[in-house]
């Protein structure tokens, strides 16, 4: 059909959604990556453990100070990654608790964001097809059903990752950490290391999500500039004498946003 300015108020509504997302989703273009490095730390911690507990023979010496590192138990890089120290009078290392506590949380918040944006790609795609009659837009529809479904894909990835990092968690705590159970674990059938190296490619894996959702949302920000320009203009054509919206002056009529 031909456009006319009735479509104009729904055209502003699509601006307005434009201009905000484009710029939260520049946020997500980026966290994602902070936190990929974050959980690969993690992984790389209990690999180190693993590791070293995979062939060390656990020690039978008494300690003379409950303060003493244990020699059979600790890593270095374990140490160097996330802090974690082996103590002889102690047991759990806070570290690792703090590992654990943090693997759920990151589970909690990847939940809450996935079907957030789950439900808003819904609203966003039904919205989508209000404007599919209008010509003026037709040449950048490709755009904006690529940016909806690289959002929608990126929730899926989302709430996959929450999946995996609570299960991550709940691998690790399995494990008794205890510097007597440890010794007896690698006095014996060793199963300590085997759930860490589960653990880690668990965590490694949705760490790898982690990116791959960063370069969907990222994939965005050209289409977003061109759909909003697109937009902007047929806009403007509807109402003669209008001026670009706030925000958008200069860099806008430059380079589309």
């Amino acid at each position: 059909m031909s456009d006319s300015p009735a479509a104009v108020p729904l055209l502003e509504a699509i601006l307005n959604l434009s201009r905000f997302h484009k710029e939260h989703e520049r946020f997500y273009s980026s966290s994602p990556l902070e936190t990929a490095l974050r959980l690969q730390r993690h992984a790389r911690t209990l690999q180190a453990l693993a590791d070293r507990w995979t062939s060390v023979e656990p020690t039978t010496r008494s300690a003379l100070s409950p303060y003493e590192g244990a020699e059979d138990l600790n890593a270095d890089a374990a140490v160097a990654l996330d802090g974690v120290l082996f103590l002889e009078g102690e047991g759990r290392p806070a570290e690792i608790t703090g590992m654990i506590a943090a693997l759920r949380a990151d589970a909690d918040g990847f939940a809450g964001i996935g079907e957030w944006l789950a439900t808003a790609m819904q609203a966003s795609w039904g919205m989508a097809a209000a404007l599919l009659d209008l010509d003026g837009l037709a040449d950048v529809m490709g755009e904006r059903h690529r940016i909806i479904s690289n959002d929608w894909l990126s929730a899926h990835m989302q709430a996959l990752i929450a999946q995996l990092l609570a299960r991550a968690a709940d691998m690790v705590e399995r494990v008794d950490f205890t510097p007597a159970a440890l010794r007896a674990d690698l006095a014996g059938a060793r199963t300590a290391p085997h759930r860490l190296y589960a653990a880690a490619e668990v965590i490694s894996r949705a760490a790898d999500l982690c990116t791959e959702s960063a370069e969907l949302v990222h994939d965005n920000e050209r289409r977003w500039r061109v759909f909003r320009a697109r937009v902007d203009e047929v806009v403007r054509a509807m109402t003669p004498g209008a001026v670009p919206a706030a925000g958008d002056t200069g860099e806008g009529a430059r380079d589309g946003e």
